[in-house]
C-alpha cells in the first residue's frame, strides 16, 4: 500500500471522502485534505505534511468503527509513512509558477528567518558572514531540512569547493529579468548560491553546480520538491525554487 492510497483511505475513514482510493492525489484529494485541516484547526494549505499525517493517525469519534478498523490494518509502518511524507509526496507539494500568487499570497509577505547550519558568506562580499536567510513561512522548514542534510552530506571543504557557502540571496521583491512578472524571489521561495560561477546564461558543463559532485546537493532539494532551473532547463544553475514550471 502506497502512502497516497493510505492517505486517501484515512481521509475517507475520517469522513472526508476523496473519490476512488487510487493513489492519485488530484483535486478531490487535495480538497479533502483542506477540509480535514479546517475541521482540525490546522493551517489550511492542502499539503499532507507531518501535522496532517499525525492527525490522520489519531483515532476519532467521527470515524465509523467498521471503516476505521478496515483501514487501520492497512496502515504502513510508521517509519514508512514518515519517509514518504517527508520525501516522495513533497515532490508534488509546491504549486506551478502560475499558481504561486494564490498559494503564497502577496509578494514580500509572510516571511520568516531560518538559521543556516553551516558557515556561509555573501557571494559579493566574502568577508560578510551570513547566519540566517529570509524565506516564506510555507517553505522555511523545508529549506532548513535541506540545508541540514547538506551539512551532513558535505564537509566544510567540499561545500566551499562547490560554492555552497556563497549566498546569492533569497527574498528580493523584483520583476524577472527582461519581463513584467515577479521573480520567484519576490515571495521568498527561491535561493541563489555562488552566482558568479553559475550565472543566468552559464550552461553545463561550465556552470560549477552542473558537475557530478553537486548531484547529492540537488537530490537533497528535489527530495523536498524544490526545482533547479539548471537541472530542468540548463541555465541559472545558481537558482533553486519551491515552485514547479
Amino acid at each position: 500500500m502506497t502512502f497516497e492510497t493510505w492517505l486517501q483511505s484515512r481521509l475517507t475513514a475520517h469522513g472526508f471522502a476523496c473519490g476512488p482510493i487510487d493513489g492519485i492525489v488530484g483535486p478531490m484529494t487535495t480538497a479533502a485534505i483542506r477540509a480535514f485541516e479546517a475541521a482540525r484547526g490546522l493551517p489550511v494549505d492542502g499539503m499532507a505534511d507531518e501535522t496532517v499525517v499525525t492527525a490522520l493517525r489519531e483515532s476519532s469519534s467521527a470515524v465509523d468503527p467498521e471503516t476505521a478498523t478496515a483501514v487501520e490494518h492497512r496502515d504502513p509502518p510508521e517509519a514508512e509513512v514518515q519517509k514518504i511524507a517527508l520525501a516522495s509526496l513533497k515532490i508534488n507539494a509546491w504549486p506551478r509558477q502560475s499558481g504561486v500568487p494564490s498559494f503564497y499570497g502577496a509578494v514580500g509577505t509572510r516571511q520568516t528567518h531560518i538559521e543556516i547550519p553551516f558557515d556561509m558568506v555573501l557571494a559579493w562580499s566574502k568577508t560578510t558572514r551570513v547566519a540566517r536567510m529570509t524565506l516564506h513561512e510555507k517553505v522555511a522548514a523545508s529549506a532548513e531540512r535541506v540545508l541540514q542534510r547538506v551539512a551532513e552530506i558535505y564537509s566544510a571543504e567540499e561545500r566551499h569547493a562547490l560554492g555552497l557557502d556563497l549566498y546569492g540571496g533569497s527574498l528580493n521583491v523584483r520583476r524577472m529579468r527582461g519581463g513584467t512578472s515577479y521573480s520567484m524571489h519576490s515571495w521568498g521561495i527561491a535561493i541563489d548560491f555562488d552566482p558568479e560561477r553559475n550565472a543566468l546564461k552559464t550552461h553545463s558543463p561550465q556552470a560549477r553546480l552542473s558537475h557530478a559532485d553537486a548531484l547529492p546537493w540537488w537530490q537533497a532539494w528535489e527530495a523536498e520538491g524544490w526545482l533547479s532551473l539548471g537541472r530542468a532547463r540548463n541555465y541559472d544553475w545558481m537558482h533553486v525554487q519551491a515552485a514547479r514550471l
